[in-house]
């Protein structure tokens, strides 16, 4: 049985794109009974995943933007207090691989947009996100970090980098927030089978995790069966590391 988070309410990040990590996360928060405010800076995808999961019976609501901006994360939890009353569980999904080659040949303008997408996110959402969690007496924050954190990868160092601070930035918040009764743990995902990767990927001895699996592990850090357990990275590589 998952984690029962009826009478919660979620907020999910990277919401937009169909067979990915944000959707999945989303729809499992839902059918395990939270509320949702669903986030992504592609409005009209949103606007299509919301009504997928609406038709489900789950209640969501979209609230698109750029999530490297203060603006927009503060307008995503405003838009949970204002919908829903409040917000329980944060899961900053957005993010993602976006340079893949030698250090040598990124550009600048390359590595900025790296850390913006998975670093900014999670920063500018989890600090919009506190003074809600702190108003409900407490509540949890999930990261992504990334198996390369562990297990460092050749051709990925901006990436490596960016989910490095991902997970100092777990940790550091964790050892903040407890006296909040707020906790922050991280996952650290190996190589997930999204749709994605599997239209990139063609390697036939890539060691997948399925996305139910990654899933389950969400629900479980962000859920009161884990009120013990914050500052943790979390790896769900199906014992690939």
């Amino acid at each position: 049985m998952p984690p029962d988070f009826r009478g919660k309410v979620g907020l999910v990040t990277g919401v937009g794109r169909v067979g990915q990590i944000g959707e999945a996360v989303a729809r499992g928060l839902g059918r395990a009974g939270a509320q949702l405010v669903i986030a992504d800076r592609n409005a009209a995808a949103l606007a299509e995943r919301a009504k997928e999961l609406a038709a489900e019976g789950l209640e969501v609501h979209a609230a698109a933007g750029d999530l490297t901006t203060p603006d927009a994360a503060r307008g995503a939890v405003a838009a949970a207090r204002e919908r829903f009353g409040g917000l329980d569980v944060v899961v900053n999904v957005a993010g993602g691989l976006v340079n893949y080659g030698p250090v040598l040949d990124l550009k600048p303008e390359r590595l900025e947009l790296e850390l913006a997408i998975n670093i900014k996110t999670t920063f500018y959402v989890s600090q919009a996100a506190i003074p809600a969690l702190r108003a409900r007496g407490g509540g949890a924050i999930v990261n992504f970090a990334s198996v390369t954190v562990l297990k460092p990868q050749p051709l990925m160092a901006a990436y490596s980098a960016a989910k490095a601070a991902v997970a100092g930035l777990t940790r550091a918040l964790a050892r903040e927030l407890v006296d909040d009764r707020i906790r922050v743990n991280a996952v650290a995902p190996g190589t997930m089978k999204t749709a994605d990767n599997l239209a990139q990927m063609k390697d036939p001895n890539v060691h997948w995790v399925e996305l139910d699996e990654l899933v389950a592990a969400v629900l479980y850090l962000g859920s009161d069966e884990a009120r013990a357990v914050s500052g943790q990275i979390l790896p769900v590589t199906g014992g690939d590391v």
